[in-house]
Formats: C-alpha cells, sequence, structure tokens
C-alpha cells in the first residue's frame, strides 16, 4: 500500500516564490468515516482523481496514511461530482523546495477565504520527525481535525 506521510502548518501570510508552480484544486468527498477514512474527488488542473486515504495507526496525530489514487475519465468524474455537495474545498496548490524539502502551500478559496497551509511529505516516519519546520512556518496542525480538509469541507473554518 502506498503510504503518505506528510506534516501540516498553518501560514498567516504567504507569498509564492518565483519558482512555485501552481495549480488549481477541487475536492469534494463521497464519504466520511468516523474513523477519519475518506473517499474524494479531485480535480487538478485537467486531471481527475477518484482517492482513498485512512490513517495507519491509533495515534490521532500520526502523519501516516495509507493513499490510493485512480485516474477518472470526466465522464466519470462528472457523475459522481454532484454527490460531493455540501463536502467540497477549492484551494491554489503553490509547490516548491524550500528548507531542503518540497512544500505544498495551499491557499484556500470561497467560504475558507483567508486559510492558508504547508504541507511536507517525506520518505519516512523518521524524516518527519528530524524535520524542522522553517521560521516562516506557523503553528503545526498536523493530525488537528478541525483543519483536515475532510472537515474544513463539511464544517467550515474553525473558530479561532
Amino acid at each position: 500500500m502506498p503510504l503518505e506521510i506528510e506534516r501540516k502548518f498553518l501560514l498567516s501570510a504567504f507569498e509564492p516564490p518565483p519558482t512555485a508552480v501552481r495549480r488549481r484544486i477541487e475536492q469534494g468527498y463521497l464519504a466520511i468515516k468516523a474513523d477519519g477514512t475518506e473517499v474524494r474527488l479531485r480535480r487538478i488542473g485537467d486531471g481527475l482523481v477518484l482517492g482513498v486515504k485512512r490513517g495507519v495507526s491509533p495515534s490521532a496525530g500520526s502523519p501516516v496514511r495509507i493513499e490510493v489514487e485512480r485516474a477518472l475519465e470526466e465522464r466519470e468524474f462528472t457523475e459522481l461530482w454532484p454527490a460531493t455537495e455540501g463536502a467540497r474545498v477549492v484551494k491554489d496548490r503553490y509547490t516548491f523546495e524550500a528548507s531542503g524539502v518540497i512544500v505544498h502551500v495551499d491557499v484556500y478559496r470561497g467560504e475558507l477565504a483567508g486559510l492558508r497551509t504547508a504541507e511536507v511529505e517525506f520518505d519516512s516516519e523518521a524524516a518527519a520527525e528530524a524535520f524542522v519546520a522553517p521560521d516562516w512556518f506557523g503553528a503545526e496542525v498536523t493530525g488537528v481535525k478541525a483543519y483536515k480538509n475532510q472537515t474544513l469541507a463539511t464544517a467550515g473554518l474553525p473558530e479561532s
């Protein structure tokens, strides 16, 4: 099974570096289970994807999850998309290298406008644990339910 090992941080501000690649992501959830397992649809630029994610550790804050994705045809995506009504996020994702790692900064749109997060993916749990976030990263929200995309899609911005 393909594993995703990532840490997520809040950003108070963000100015994309010249090297950043920007892609619009429309993401809708078909199913969200109480244990955090999710089934989602994504339009990433011109790509259409069906994905399933679930945690592999009993630790709620664990950065490790199983992630399986499959490409969809436009017809399949269009038929499934209405089922995500009320459980969607739209964001611009900026991808670039910083501090020796690949950083994905999400700038949320619509009802989530103003929210900015940075995610860093790792090859191992040891690398994730050893990572020292740069000064421009804010509070770490890895494993914080209120900042998971599935929660943002269904409940909106967390109360401050």
